[in-house]
């Protein structure tokens, strides 16, 4: 035993196996024998030993809690439980048994019931550093922060030299973006042990947290250096290359990844994304079919916001939403919200948003904000975003009785600040596209949770009640493809601002970089939201209209590249592609006019950049596909009197598009309706808009109040 406990397992070994040749059932020499054959990883020889000792002794609960151990050991978790159980049918207050138990149950993420037996096994162990540390993971697992640092910190003054333990403390502080204290039990974490990998990586998390994200590159570099084929230090290395738009650095880093890993989860998805933003279509198709047929299969292939871009297929882009919203935003066990009834003097609505400074968000919602009624709703912004002093977040915060700034609160806390201040509507405006924090709705604040304008399709959680929409971009066949209950405005579901501001000078088109004359086909979309189905069809267009040039948004040097080596492949001189760089708002909107015909893209259709461009001036030609993505370009139109400039499939798309080239009184007449529309039709018109969400927010409000459970709706048009 003295050998064993001193580390001499060989001497052991030996000495077991001279006991046991003398008596088979030797329960020590058993027993023993079995734990190192387990440590020096020889399972079959460690489950024949334990099993040996178990008949030597049926009634030992050590014996079951070795055969437990070795069972963990090999990955066979359920077995384990089991084996711990028996050792705990025989001696109940046997500390080493309920510690096994609550790693077993850890490792099957049944993590309520492993707190319950870390916490009895500390009741017998209180001092015992191991099982304040698990306890301390389990607790933030189940996002008990609090709590969970309670326990690393005791861990940590019993164990003060244990870099792990500063590590796991370190991880635990970002989650609750507690990032000065998180660097510095992360650094504690390295000044222990320099070359700890994990640590590294966690540090580089932190960086990219609070966006220093050269820093994070070389802390993940460093990471890597050590170790090439860390699985996570390369996916955090290619997140972070995206933030610094490296995009084409980002694809040969998750490449790297999923030839590693082929399973590894959302890389499939990042790495066709990474290649779209700078317009690389080598393997489309295949990395295309590769997305969708994993998504179909439940695997997380990719992540929502980039599927959009992907598959137009409403019932694909359910399927992406649920696998995610289950994987990274799952229903809180105890939700905040119980089910109460509030009863206010007016409805308390609170909008939610990354957005609310200089974004295409708050360029449309503005409007809405400062004209709610007072008189019926009480409205309160939450915004986790950064806090930029610019004048759109001077203008959000005077329309608001509450603008609260909640970056540095966790999901938790700022559901709990929903919750206590009794909102009856909390509306998130996020959903799942960049900085979105849907885990503040997956702890069930208020009764009423609304996803709308942000992200265009469902999000596929069942906290989620209901999704404003019209009946174009969600036509009624595909209601089953949406988890929340849909409500229906009459007009466009999305909201625009009656008093943006256009630039009063209008640029000439020598000043953007144009030709003075021929026709300039436009298309100022994110570039990744390019096919090459669309580009092909824009280049046949150049073809057939003489000095015609393609107007798009200047994205990053790599797209810009590529592109215009698409085009000359095609036939078409690289010079016909003109790109525009990023302008302020309201230069950005004055120089619409120089253009002839925005032409949309799909699956992914232009939203704001649509309503940009028609509150401008600048008709828009669109494909009607068949999810919300790929409709939204179409109930704008709609709203706008347009509805000619709404095609139904690619064939009539470019059709249209060359007739409208190449017939100047019937552009010129579109051009005239729209500018008379613009100021007639529903779609700028934020008042009539105001009424509809408004009466959307009330019917929700008294469903809920006569104890009636969402039910989809549609809201009468004002008269």
């Amino acid at each position: 035993m003295e050998l064993h406990q001193v580390g001499r397992l060989a001497d052991a070994e030996i000495m077991y196996q001279q006991v046991l040749s003398q008596d088979a059932r030797h329960f020590n020499a058993l027993y023993s024998l079995g734990m190192i054959k387990a440590q020096t990883g020889r399972y079959d020889a460690a489950f024949e030993l334990m099993d040996a000792a178990v008949k030597s002794d049926p009634q030992s609960a050590r014996a079951y809690l070795g055969l437990g151990n070795v069972h963990a050991a090999t990955g066979s978790f359920e077995q384990a439980l089991e084996s711990y159980d028996r050792a705990l049918g025989i001696e109940r207050q046997f500390p080493e048994a309920l510690y096994g138990r609550g790693n077993a149950l850890m490792a099957l993420e049944r993590n309520t019931e492993a707190v319950a037996s870390y916490e009895q096994a500390l009741a017998l162990a209180p001092d015992w550093p191991e099982a304040l540390t698990n306890y301390g993971n389990a607790l933030h697992e189940l996002k008990r922060y609090d709590e969970a640092l309670k326990s690393y910190d005791k861990a940590i003054a019993l164990m003060p030299g244990v870099a792990m333990l500063h590590n796991n403390r370190g991880n635990l502080l970002r989650d609750m973006r507690r990032w000065e204290e998180a660097f510095a039990s992360l650094n504690t974490a390295l000044a222990i042990d320099p070359h700890y990998i994990d640590a590294m990586i966690n540090r580089g998390n932190v960086l990219q947290d609070v966006e220093r994200y050269e820093e994070s590159l070389a802390a993940f570099d460093r990471a890597l250096a050590l170790k090439p084929d860390h699985l996570a230090g390369l996916n955090n290395r290619a997140n972070v290359l995206r933030d610094l738009r490296r995009h084409e650095e980002a694809a040969t880093t998750i490449a790297r990844l999923l030839e590693l890993a082929p399973d590894w989860k959302y890389a499939p998805g990042l790495l066709f994304q990474s290649l779209r933003h700078v317009c690389n279509w080598r393997d489309y198709g295949i990395n295309l079919d590769c997305v969708v047929q994993g998504v179909r299969a439940g695997r997380n292939a990719d992540i929502p916001f980039a599927f959009l871009a992907v598959s137009d297929s409403a019932a694909d882009q359910l399927q992406c939403a649920r696998t995610y919203a289950l994987d990274r935003y799952p229903a809180a066990p105890v939700p905040l919200w119980t089910g109460e009834r509030y009863r206010h003097d007016r409805i308390r609505v609170a909008y939610l948003s990354a957005d609310l400074h200089d974004h295409a968000t708050a360029y449309l919602m503005a409007g809405l904000f400062e004209r709610h009624d007072r008189q019926r709703f009480e409205v309160v912004a939450l915004s986790f975003g950064p806090d930029i002093k610019d004048g759109m977040r001077a203008r959000l915060q005077a329309s608001f009785e509450s603008f609260i700034d909640v970056r540095d609160k966790t999901d938790y806390e700022v559901a709990s600040m929903l919750r206590n201040r009794e909102i009856d509507i909390a509306v998130d405006l996020k959903g799942f596209t960049a900085d979105s924090r849907v885990g503040i709705f997956s702890h069930r604040p208020a009764p009423i949770q609304v996803n709308y304008l942000g992200y265009p399709g469902t999000m596929g959680a069942d906290y989620m009640d209901y999704i404003v929409a019209d009946r174009i971009v969600i036509p009624d066949r595909h209601q089953s493809c949406y988890t929340e209950k849909i409500v229906y405005l009459p007009d466009s579901y999305q909201v625009n601002d009656s008093a943006r501001v256009i630039a009063g000078h209008t640029p000439t088109r020598s000043d953007v970089g144009l030709p003075e004359a021929g026709f300039v086909f436009c298309c100022l979309n994110n570039n990744y939201k390019i096919t090459p189905e669309m580009f092909d069809i824009w280049m046949r267009l150049l073809g057939r209209v003489p000095g015609s040039v393609l107007w798009l948004l200047q994205s990053n040097p790599l797209s810009m590249q590529n592109l215009m080596r698409e085009a000359e492949q095609r036939g078409i001189a690289p010079e016909r592609l003109v790109f525009a760089p990023h302008a302020k708002v309201d230069e950005h909107l004055a120089r619409h006019r120089v253009a002839d015909l925005f032409l949309d893209t799909v699956p992914y259709n232009a939203h704001t950049t649509a309503s940009d461009a028609l509150w401008a001036g600048l008709p828009v030609l669109t494909v009607a596909g068949d999810a919300f993505a790929a409709r939204v370009a179409a109930s704008l139109l709609d709203a706008v009197g347009l509805p000619e400039l709404i095609t139904n499939s690619i064939g009539q798309y470019e059709e249209l598009a060359l007739r409208l080239a190449e017939n100047s009184a019937l552009l010129t007449d579109i051009r005239s309706r729209l500018a008379h529309n613009r100021a007639t039709c529903p779609l700028f018109d934020t008042d009539r808009f105001r009424m509809h969400i408004e009466s959307a927010y009330l019917t929700m409000w008294k469903r809920h109040q006569r104890g009636e459970p969402p039910a989809g709706f549609a809201v009468d048009p004002v008269q």
